[in-house]
């Protein structure tokens, strides 16, 4: 049984820094890829960020590139996601997922495990 919890998030402001981590249990993740997304009140799930837990290459959305860095901590089985410079974009629920590089590690179809979700508050 695949379980992610994530931690870190909290009341931002216009140009503050945030790092959510995203620690996973359950099975070996060489061949996977955690992802980012996050979710606005009344709006669709978006990617932010993925990579991938073998090769660490990265993806990341146009929003958030020069802005955002996603790490892995193979030994801790640990992602982590460095929010820099962040907007008023007001808040978002993040949450990290597992899923199969194979499939377009940008596509929430690629995800078949989900964190619960940790909770960026920010002005809007």
């Amino acid at each position: 049984q695949v379980q992610l919890v994530e931690s870190g998030g909290g009341l931002v402001q216009a140009g503050d820094s945030l790092r959510l981590s995203c620690a996973a249990s359950g099975r070996t993740f060489s061949s996977y890829a955690m992802g980012w997304f996050r979710q606005a009140p009344g709006k669709e799930r978006e990617f932010v960020a993925t990579i991938n837990w073998n090769s660490g290459r990265t993806y990341y959305a146009d929003s958030v590139k020069d802005r955002f860095t996603v790490s892995r901590d193979n030994a801790k089985n640990t992602v982590h996601l460095q929010m820099n410079s962040l907007k008023a974009e007001g808040t978002s629920v993040y949450c990290c997922a597992l899923g199969w590089w194979m499939y377009g590690p940008t596509s929430r179809k690629a995800y078949h495990y989900w964190g619960p979700g940790n909770q960026v508050t920010g002005p809007s």
